[in-house]
């Protein structure tokens, strides 16, 4: 599989869990209901699946799932999978880099077409995450599971024990260990997170985000792609998006769920992939030491890509074939 170059030096900084709370504390009132657009769906919804970077694999394997008639939910899943448990893949699932500890830990999140999710954060041990999110959204009154108890919680809905730590991260991770410098730099193989989206046939959407987060992070550390309006967001009346790169300048303008709005507002999904970036670019002003992509698409399968730099891609797959699309990025 292709690998793209994608995150530059960037330190750590802290940033909040989004609480369910903070996305329902704006109110709309009828003036600004009628101020924005509502969304269109006058072309007909044909079945479609992207996800960031180029991962063919992931995409076929989804594509499989619609084209069989399958829900978008179902494909999503199914999807990331196919990166979780390939090893070659040093940020995604089993073979994930570790932290600075030594210790492989899981991110990722799932949502549907009613607005159900699941996430499971800073969890080890459990090879698919975004299976067990999606226990965590149909099995429990919960969102987020933490740790030793999403841990916990696998093992109790019948998931194996194994070990993410291969024999090349292990290597990896001790040459680390000499300086122990903290350093994620663009120019690493592989990339932070695989994003996906779907409609099927029936014109509901879904999407899955799944990561084992930056190397050699702060035991802990949870960045953008398990939280829900972070690092994934659908509306199924809308569109959906998802997000790659530094996970803590997402959050902090929870960038999925902005694009989601955006669109809302009648914004084409690239229009609104570049108004996230430049929200982000806005407030750091000047900074070119990290990278942040954005995926996009809207309710007719209408899709869209912008970076911080250039580098970033994604793969989509449609009745119309099966491409790695190249975006535009604020620096060129």
């Amino acid at each position: 599989m292709e690998r793209r170059k994608f995150l530059k030096n960037s330190s750590l900084s802290a940033a909040g869990l989004l609480s369910t709370s903070t996305l329902m504390a704006c109110k709309t009132d009828t003036k600004l209901e009628t101020a924005i657009s509502e969304p269109t769906t006058s072309n007909p919804t044909k079945p479609i699946v992207v996800c960031t970077w180029n991962f063919m694999n992931a995409t076929n394997k989804a594509w499989e799932v619609l084209k069989s008639g399958g829900n978008a939910l179902d494909a999503v899943e199914q999807g990331v999978r196919v990166e979780e448990a390939d090893e070659t893949n040093e940020t995604v699932g089993k073979g994930g880099r570790p932290d600075r500890d030594g210790n492989v830990t899981l991110d990722a999140c799932i949502m549907d077409k009613d607005g159900n999710c699941g996430s499971v954060v800073c969890m080890e041990n459990i090879v698919h995450p975004i299976s067990v999110a999606r226990k965590v959204m149909e099995e429990t009154p919960h969102i987020i599971l933490a740790g030793k108890g999403a841990e916990k919680f696998a093992y109790e809905q019948g998931f194996k024990k194994e070990d993410l730590l291969t024999e090349s991260t292990k290597k990896q991770y001790e040459e680390w260990l000499k300086k122990s410098e903290y350093e994620t730099t663009i120019n690493i193989e592989n990339h932070d997170t695989i994003g996906m989206l779907a409609i099927d046939e029936k014109g509901d959407m879904a999407g899955a985000c799944t990561t084992s987060g930056m190397a050699y992070k702060v035991a802990g550390r949870v960045g953008d792609s398990p939280i829900i309006g972070a690092g994934l967001f659908i509306d199924n009346e809308v569109g959906g998006a998802t997000a790659t790169g530094v996970g803590e300048e997402v959050i902090r303008t929870v960038g999925s769920f902005l694009i989601v709005e955006l669109m809302r507002q009648g914004k084409s999904p690239q229009e609104a992939c570049e108004e996230g970036v430049k929200r982000i670019m806005k407030k750091n002003e000047g900074r070119k030491d990290f990278q942040i992509g954005f995926l996009a698409i809207n309710k007719n399968g209408e899709t869209g890509g912008y970076c911080v730099h250039p580098g970033f891609t994604y793969r989509e797959y449609s009745e119309n074939g099966h491409e790695n699309r190249e975006v535009t990025s604020f620096y060129k």
